[in-house]
């Protein structure tokens, strides 16, 4: 019998109202869901088939209701970007899931922030080469508590919002995006094997922008209780 030599950490988050985590197993995002924001981005907002990419599971801030958690401002950016999306965590996953039973895999949702070094990510997609360094980073991806399906019903509309120091940044409603949670769990089954703990974040309304240390970010989904960030520098 085989022994790991060292202990893996993933991202875990809590599940609202229970004892329990959620484990994370990976983490899909999927691009410019929103017009307004593909246009923002300088693309052409025609609904053309979705793209993905991925966080690192460990990439989660679990971040508890009712604090402002502390959120540590990353290395080598100097335009560093929030993005408020509504995360769907599947409890079940699978291969060519027909749309119709998609959201069956849907274990709950949350609250969640894709954060963004946003001038890394525009110095690759310059240099046509990939732009994980822009995403896939330690803590740029907080999320709050989980919030089973059994007691929330899912979420084909409502305001998400994103203020920054009491300033509203981003509002929308999530009847707006071009691909449902429904319709990016069926294509996500086509090109991975979804499976329990994999969280989808549904992409992000437009009016992106940066923050800075000592910034306050409040992010909200109605029919979810908000998520409170505040920026601080990283820990020496």
């Amino acid at each position: 019998m085989t022994k790991q030599i060292f202990e893996v950490a993933y991202g875990e988050i809590p599940v609202a109202g229970t004892d329990q985590v959620f484990p994370v197993r990976r983490i899909y995002c999927i691009g410019r869901n929103y017009a307004a924001h593909a246009r923002e981005m300088g693309s052409d907002p025609a609904r053309e088939p979705p793209f993905f990419f991925q966080k690192p599971g460990d990439a989660v801030q679990a971040v508890l209701p009712g604090v402002v958690a502390e959120h540590p401002y990353p290395p080598l950016t100097k335009n560093y970007h929030y993005e408020v999306e509504l995360v769907a965590a599947l409890g079940k996953g699978g291969r060519n899931i027909p749309i119709e039973k998609a959201l069956d895999c849907v274990f709950g949702y949350a609250v969640g922030l894709d954060m963004t070094r946003r001038d890394l990510q525009s110095e690759m997609k310059d240099q046509k080469k990939p732009w994980e360094i822009g995403k896939a980073f330690e803590n740029s991806a907080p999320v709050g508590p989980i919030h089973p399906v059994a007691n929330t019903g899912h979420f084909a509309k409502g305001e998400i919002s994103l203020s920054v120091n009491g300033t509203a940044k981003q509002k929308a409603d999530l009847s707006q995006m071009m691909w449902s949670v429904a319709e990016q769990i069926a294509r996500l089954s086509q090109l991975f094997e979804l499976k329990a703990g994999d969280l989808i974040m549904s992409g992000t309304p437009e009016n992106v922008g940066p923050v800075i240390v000592g910034d306050t970010m409040v992010a909200k989904i109605e029919g979810l209780p908000e998520l409170s960030l505040k920026i601080v520098k990283p820990a020496a």
